[in-house]
């Protein structure tokens, strides 16, 4: 029985040894160079930042690309954004039969600029007065893939 005692006790101390033994030294890490993000804007055709559009500007600008551009007019690419498309309609009470304004949203993440088709058709077919095109959460990557928040674009149609 000791001798068991004995062998078990070696081998546990065996193995802890050769496991210690395979470590490797973690490569030094590298020097992380301090980088200052460029004021970025974004842009839907001559639009920035919160602007009011017509209709028809609206549906023209729509199926345009989103554009992020620093103060140097150096372009960024766009890694992803999410638009919301904020509408405004109408609902009838059954009981009464009086309509009230109300409004809903329909929103997405894109990796791509423009939109869609479908989304593109579907804005240009109902766009009306009191209605918003928001841009948010724009990524965007400079040549060196460094990735940055650019910021967001509102645009209300009247």
């Amino acid at each position: 029985m000791n001798f068991i005692k004995i062998a078990f006790v070696v081998l546990i101390a065996g193995t802890a040894l050769q496991a210690s033994a395979q470590k490797k030294n973690a490569p030094k890490s590298k020097a992380i160079t301090k980088f200052k993000a460029p004021k970025l804007q974004t842009f839907l055709g001559s639009y920035k930042d919160s602007a009011g559009i017509s209709v028809v500007d609206a549906t023209n600008l729509i199926a345009t690309s989103l554009k992020i551009v620093d103060n140097k007019k150096n372009e960024y690419l766009i890694s992803s954004y999410q638009f919301l498309y904020k509408k405004v309609g109408v609902t009838e009470d059954e009981k009464t039969e009086k309509t009230s304004p109300v409004t809903t949203i329909s929103s997405a993440r894109f990796i791509i600029s423009p939109l869609p088709a479908i989304w593109v058709n579907t804005i240009q077919q109902q766009v009306k007065p009191g209605e918003e095109l928001f841009f948010f959460d724009v990524i965007a990557k400079d040549a060196l893939g460094r990735v940055m928040l650019a910021p967001n674009l509102k645009l209300t149609i009247f």
